[in-house]
């Protein structure tokens, strides 16, 4: 009865907290606090509905106990995420926008590129990730490498489509005021077009952040090495150790939301003239 009148307790608490915060002018400090504030109090409510209805930790294990875990497995959660996250996602993230960038210029460049290439990528955009991970494991084996290809190709085509939208979005009297300076295409590019495109080119970036990792993750599950966020899920699943798929998801979560927050940071200090961020 005790916890349970912890978690009630621990609610009202974080919801009187989120209430006052709500009515202080805005600054960075409350911004960063109401989410904190939220966090820790479904955390508190979480552990307290688990003691108190005495829920079978292989069901749903406390935070405590994930903590735990967190702590005696760290150097096991350190090798998956150097396998999954550093090796595979990173790279095969890197690669997957990188050539993405450097298509999407030619087929700015030549349109002809963008009739013939634009729809083939939206079909294979559509494909599902499990049907495309245990091909390209066998292509390109067991090892990270399978894990970047399979990122690369979740990666590709959203920043593909979102950076040829973006070169079109400087208006028409911009392009003919650089015409005017009789500038070249390249010149164009560099100028007006590509600083245009920059809302587009991070929200590209954005949107692979996520995909980056839930791609070299679910990739794991078709054939990894004994090292691996999603090996060590998949292994740990069958032998009940609930706890430690819990470890490794908040560390996937957790680097998950430090890429977009560190992608979301570059995009403020490039693209600071746009109105999306103005406060």
């Amino acid at each position: 009865m005790g916890w349970i009148v912890f978690a009630l307790a621990a609610w009202a608490l974080g919801w009187l907290l989120n209430v006052w915060l709500a009515r202080q002018p805005v600054t960075w400090l409350s911004s960063f606090a109401a989410p904190v504030i939220f966090g820790l109090t479904l955390l508190a409510v979480w552990e307290g509905v688990v003691r108190g209805f005495e829920i079978n930790q292989v069901l749903l294990p406390a935070p405590t106990a994930i903590a735990a875990r967190i702590g005696s497995s760290a150097d096991l959660l350190w090798a998956d995420f150097a396998q999954t996250v550093l090796k595979g996602a990173l790279s095969g993230y890197v690669i997957g926008c990188g050539a993405a960038f450097l298509i999407a210029v030619a087929v700015d460049r030549f349109p002809f590129l963008q009739r013939g290439l634009l729809p083939v990528g939206n079909f294979v955009a559509a494909l599902p990730v499990i049907g495309m991970a245990p091909i390209l494991v066998m292509w390109f084996g067991f090892d990270w490498q399978s894990k970047a290809a399979v990122v690369v190709v979740m990666v590709f085509f959203p920043m593909l489509v979102n950076t040829v939208q973006g070169l079109q979005a400087a208006d028409a009297m911009q392009k003919d005021l650089m015409r005017t300076y009789a500038a070249g295409y390249w010149r164009t590019l560099l100028k007006l077009r590509l600083p245009a495109a920059m809302p587009f080119i991070f929200n590209g970036l954005k949107i692979g952040t996520t995909l980056a990792l839930i791609g070299a993750i679910v990739a794991e599950f078709f054939g990894s090495p004994i090292v691996g966020m999603g090996f060590r899920i998949s292994t740990s699943v069958g032998q009940l150790t609930l706890d430690l798929v819990w470890a490794e998801i908040f560390v996937a979560a957790l680097a998950g939301s430090a890429f977009y927050g560190v992608m979301a940071l570059v995009e403020q200090r490039v693209t600071f003239w746009h109105p999306s961020q103005r406060n």
